[in-house]
């Protein structure tokens, strides 16, 4: 668990990712020698042997924020970026990495919120950063326009009641990375495999996009996180791993998504699938890619997705690594007709 936490509380914003990707090249780099990064700063990690060859894709990057203006009394504007309700944001620490130092602040607004309808009154433009700086103050310490703001480190990671429930920053999908380096120190395979962190998904999937291009692979899985929605009782935390069939982009492989059923069967591990209209993964960028790359999504549930403190089942995790492995070790020779 403790590498875990580790990933969860490295800061990596989309555009941003460089502390997470040189984690992952130290921690791959115990496993496997054949360690690359590519010109949009994926990091590959090949495994050669027999065909078919497969592509493990995890994302690096997580959602966060950019300063967009500064008022002269010091109040931050910001920018978000990936997918973030403002409305969460409120009273939410946070820190901007300036040259003579980290600044930390909240998020705040300038909206009296007295009203039944005050949610309506919050959106991007309506919120700000506080640091109790000046423009000048702020000025000083090098605080300029286009500079990343991250979710504070007091959102890191932790247990809750049930220990089996970890919770923190950026779960989404660190997670996924988390279960690409477990399965490269448990994994026993003859075959050809590629395991991929990639960048920017958060803001267009445009790091899994370049990767499928260089590598070319038979087929690839994309090992990522989905909400958990427990108004409509699916994608529950401790409910086991969930297998894609179709999101708002893409259809999931048949012929994988079987291969992928087959093997938590033979482990009698329970899968959820999921069916959704919202979202999608980096394998909406593999699946078209080339000349197309069968492509199917597993990962894990978790609730409070893109906030600052998101929460998933341990168990979950461990299962996902359990049926990704076995796949792994005997993986269908071809999956198109």
């Amino acid at each position: 668990m403790k590498l875990l936490e580790q990933l969860i509380n490295l800061h990596g914003i989309s555009g941003s990712e460089s502390s997470v990707r040189n984690f992952i090249i130290k921690e791959a780099g115990k496993y496997y020698k054949n360690i690359s990064v590519d010109k949009m700063g994926n990091v590959v990690v090949r495994k050669k042997g027999s065909s078919p060859s497969v592509m493990l894709l995890a994302h690096m990057d997580e959602i966060g924020l950019m300063i967009n203006s500064i008022d002269e009394d010091g109040k931050i504007h910001i920018s978000n970026i990936g997918g973030i309700d403002p409305i969460v944001l409120i009273g939410h620490r946070v820190e901007i990495q300036a040259p003579k130092g980290q600044i930390n602040g909240i998020i705040t607004t300038k909206e009296i919120l007295n009203d039944k309808d005050n949610t309506k009154k919050i959106n991007m433009d309506t919120i700000f950063v506080f640091t109790g700086l000046n423009k000048k103050g702020l000025e000083k310490q090098g605080v300029k326009v286009g500079m990343y703001i991250s979710f504070s480190k007091s959102s890191n990671f932790c247990t809750l009641g049930n220990k089996d429930i970890i919770a923190g920053k950026a779960l989404d999908d660190r997670i996924g990375c988390y279960i690409l380096l477990e399965i490269m120190k448990r994994m026993k395979t003859s075959h050809d495999i590629a395991f991929v962190f990639t960048v920017q998904e958060e803001v267009g999937l445009y790091g899994a996009k370049v990767s499928a291009f260089n590598l070319n692979p038979d087929y690839a899985i994309a090992v990522d996180v989905t909400g958990h929605d427990e108004e409509n009782e699916r994608m529950l935390l401790g409910r086991g791993p969930f297998l894609t069939f179709k999101d708002a982009e893409m259809l999931g492989n048949k012929c994988l998504n079987d291969a992928l059923e087959s093997a938590a069967k033979k482990l009698k591990i329970k899968l959820q699938r999921e069916v959704s209209d919202a979202g999608t993964t980096d394998a909406t960028s593999i699946f078209a890619a080339k000349g197309g790359v069968p492509s199917a999504v597993l990962g894990v549930c978790v609730a409070n997705i893109h906030t600052s403190l998101c929460a998933a089942h341990l168990n979950d995790i461990e299962d996902a690594i359990k049926i990704l492995s076995s796949f792994l070790a005997k993986p269908p020779i071809k999956c198109w007709d």
